[in-house]
């Protein structure tokens, strides 16, 4: 899929206790409210899995990002689903890099914002050569 400007990239992902468990090993962010339930039995997701959600698109899309802004808005907690939206603000194809600029809002299953933002980096051209070299 090739983008441009104004297209609109949308994806959700319900978070799961198993998520909030496997962050902790990864990040080491075991805050009492990520491993202690509340009163209906939720934990809190940490800030950057759910930030996780709009760095889809460069996984998607072979983007090398560059800059990341995060504004967290309201918690989010296991059994949440939270719906991404992507918006493409730029995108410029150049002589061996295409430059993206993007901003994201994510939402919960009553439609409240989480989390807002923006992200800015590169597609190079060829990022493997048949080799399985970088060719950057």
């Amino acid at each position: 899929m090739s983008l441009k400007v104004g297209d609109r990239i949308t994806f959700e992902r319900t978070f799961t206790a198993a998520d909030v468990e496997w962050f902790i090993k990864v990040s080491g962010d075991e805050g009492s409210h990520h491993v202690t339930p509340d009163e209906q039995g939720r934990l809190v997701i940490q800030g950057l899995l759910t930030a996780t959600l709009p760095t889809k698109i460069g996984g998607d899309h072979n983007v090398l990002a560059r800059t990341m802004n995060f504004e967290f808005l309201r918690p989010v907690f296991t059994g949440d689903t939270i719906m991404c939206e992507v918006t493409v603000e730029q995108f410029e194809k150049q002589d061996t890099r295409t430059q993206i600029t993007a901003a994201f809002v994510c939402k919960n299953q009553n439609e409240k914002e989480v989390l807002k933002g923006n992200f800015s980096g590169v597609i190079l051209q060829r990022i493997f050569s048949n080799s399985n070299k970088r060719t950057c």
